[in-house]
């Protein structure tokens, strides 16, 4: 089976049989190119191995070939990107090494080769095109919020809380998004940008806490993230907490600070609106889930929350 053939690949990767472990993967892919798109993930994750087992090898072109395979079947894989990257880097295709490794950096900002390989790249092209390299560089995609891992927001949720569906996060996108930094030229200097680093790591923290279901502790983590960084979905995660911990006052306060910096934030209009709600304040609620409705005219968490308030 693919999942067999997988796993003994995975061992002969283990003991530098990069070769038979590649043949492994290979085989699997076979039997799995059947499946067509229903096997997709395991297609990306078997491309990934098999890419990582020919860069192992110095088979390079082979290494771009497979991850770039992997990423049209599962867009923004951190493995693939990082594999390509090293494959870019031994070929010294800098700049398409530094766009890959700069895109790893929007899907997981804590991941240290990615940040070697940003400064490792701009000292190189630094070196080949001078003060202007940036200006030669291919564009460098954005990474939708859905494909981040690191600002992804807990899933775990108060009995009763059903959060709007998976495409809630479509409101933190955008200019102003939690990767707007990141990109520009003029990148922050280091004190920002690790205060950002260490507000991500708080913020991670804070959501490890909720999936654990202590809201308590989560709202500390958040609290000190938010100290060093504002970031929309930092308050929404910590309005779902005060919800939880029925601080309805102070949820809603967070969804107010959420929506300065992203006006038309779903999560932060429904939550908003479930805090008026215990607090008994039913038309600004509706008001809320109507503004909410613009933007997501069928999000059913908010169409049922509306269906209650209008009956209340």
């Amino acid at each position: 089976s693919p999942g067999a053939l997988r796993r003994a690949g995975n061992e002969e990767f283990r003991r530098g049989q990069y070769g038979l472990a590649a043949e492994h993967y290979s085989r699997a892919l076979a039997l799995l190119e059947a499946a067509g798109d229903a096997a997709a993930e395991e297609r990306s994750v078997l491309l990934a191995n098999r890419a990582a087992c020919h860069l192992k090898d110095g088979a390079c072109s082979l290494c771009v070939a497979d991850c770039s395979s992997a990423l049209q079947l599962v867009p923004f894989g951190i493995k693939p990107l990082l594999r390509r990257a090293a494959a870019y880097e031994a070929l010294e295709r800098y700049s398409l090494a530094y766009v890959d490794y700069k895109t790893a950096l929007q899907v997981d900002c804590s991941v240290q080769a990615a940040h070697d390989g940003v400064n490792r790249m701009t000292k190189a092209l630094l070196e080949k095109d001078g003060a202007n390299w940036r200006q030669q560089l291919p564009p460098i995609p954005t990474v939708p919020v859905s494909a981040q891992t690191r600002w992804s927001t807990p899933s775990a949720q108060a009995p009763g809380a059903n959060t709007p569906p998976a495409t809630a996060p479509q409101g933190e996108q955008g200019g102003n998004g939690p990767l707007g930094w990141a990109e520009s030229p003029g990148a922050p200097k280091d004190g920002t940008a690790a205060g950002m680093e260490r507000a991500r790591m708080l913020k991670e923290e804070g959501n490890e806490f909720v999936k654990k279901g202590n809201h308590k502790k989560a709202v500390e983590k958040y609290s000190e993230s938010l100290k060093l960084y504002k970031e929309c979905a930092t308050y929404t995660n910590r309005a779902l907490c005060y919800l939880a911990l029925k601080q309805y006052k102070e949820a809603a306060q967070d969804c107010t600070e959420a929506l300065k910096l992203d006006p038309k934030n779903v999560k932060a209009l429904y939550r908003r609106a479930q805090a008026l709600k215990e607090l008994k304040d039913y038309k600004s609620s509706i008001a809320d889930l109507k503004s909410l409705l613009k933007t997501e005219p069928k999000n059913t968490a908010a169409l049922r929350l509306l269906q209650e308030l209008n009956r209340a």
